[in-house]
């Protein structure tokens, strides 16, 4: 049988298997209550398999009420491709997830930036049967009509906005950073400086929160720019502080600044300073995001919603400390 130029239709499939349009949709959509020859069915699937034919996703929605694709829209300008990209795990645990599960994924690209528009593409994710997000801040209004609207969709990374009415998946920053803290205060320190980004989201919040609640007099430092000039580390050390513990992000600019400004300074951890991130670099005393984990429960988490399972919607992973190799007891003075 020759192949088509264009798409094949089911009246395609329905001429050439010399049935009616209604018997193929009956057949393509898998429905056995309606008795029909086998010969007939068997007819039907050779000729779909023969032309290529595969199911318009907006028609298989509105016919079955679900077409099998979940959404995933990240709020970066371009989607994250280099196996170093802080978001590459996330990446990996929602495609395997999504493969173990029969799931499609509808890649969603939106304007980059805080207070950037996301209304356009935020409401054609509509065509899933539902959609992942991620991103560090969360454009309300049109995330608040989709929640009022049913559609189910599901945050990966806490999130605190909309009354505590978004379903996420996220890790415990909170426990984590608190253990962070605890190490370092049992090795002996008590001059203990965290520096942490400008930027406000419920991760950094989490964070602070973490270092606060384990080590009450901890120094918090924010940035007021992309760079951490060396005399402050130097100042730091002069000032008795022994160990600085950094915010980790997506862009790691705290870790980065504090990292660039101990080494110019001339100065080594954890010799000099002990350093540590809250979710940062391999080898780094700290702890690890689990985030392959999250994007695979994230996707778990979606297909329940959307199959209307009982199921909690908002989840906390623990987060894997880390020792690394940048901590140590305070120095002798």
């Amino acid at each position: 049988m020759a192949a088509r130029a264009g798409a094949a239709r089911q009246a395609d499939i329905a001429r050439i298997a010399g049935v009616s349009q209604a018997t193929v949709s009956v057949i393509l959509r898998g429905n056995t209550t309606v008795r029909m020859a086998e010969s007939t069915r068997r007819r039907v699937l050779e000729v779909a398999e023969q032309l290529g034919y595969v199911p318009h996703p907006i028609a298989t929605r509105l016919a079955s009420a679900r077409s099998n694709m979940l959404g995933l829209y990240t709020f970066r300008s371009t989607f994250p491709t280099d196996v170093a990209d802080s978001y590459y795990p996330i990446l990996v645990g929602v495609e395997e997830e999504a493969a173990a599960l029969g799931q499609d994924l509808i890649l969603f690209t939106g304007k980059s930036g805080a207070d950037a528009s996301h209304e356009a593409a935020i409401r054609r994710t509509r065509v899933a049967d539902g959609c992942l997000f991620f991103g560090r801040h969360v454009p309300e209004e049109p995330v608040a009509r989709l929640i009022d609207s049913g559609f189910p969709l599901v945050y990966i990374g806490r999130r605190a906005e909309l009354e505590g009415r978004i379903a996420y998946v996220g890790a415990d920053y909170v426990t984590a950073s608190a253990e962070v803290l605890t190490r370092l205060l049992e090795l002996g320190h008590r001059e203990i400086v965290y520096l942490r980004e400008s930027d406000d989201a419920p991760s950094s919040a989490d964070r602070q929160r973490g270092v606060i609640e384990a080590a009450p007099h901890t120094t918090i430092v924010r940035m007021d720019g992309p760079g951490l000039d060396p005399g402050v580390a130097r100042g730091w050390v002069r000032d008795g502080v022994t160990a600085v513990v950094v915010e980790g992000t997506d862009t790691g600019a705290a870790f980065s600044a504090a990292r660039n400004a101990i080494d110019a300074a001339g100065l080594s951890t954890p010799d000099d300073l002990s350093l540590a991130v809250l979710g940062g670099p391999a080898g780094v005393s700290g702890f690890e995001v689990p985030m392959r984990e999250m994007g695979r429960r994230a996707v778990r988490l979606l297909v329940e919603l959307v199959t209307e399972q009982e199921t909690a919607p908002r989840q906390l992973l623990r987060c894997p400390p880390v020792a690394g190799t940048t901590v140590g007891p305070p120095r002798n003075r």
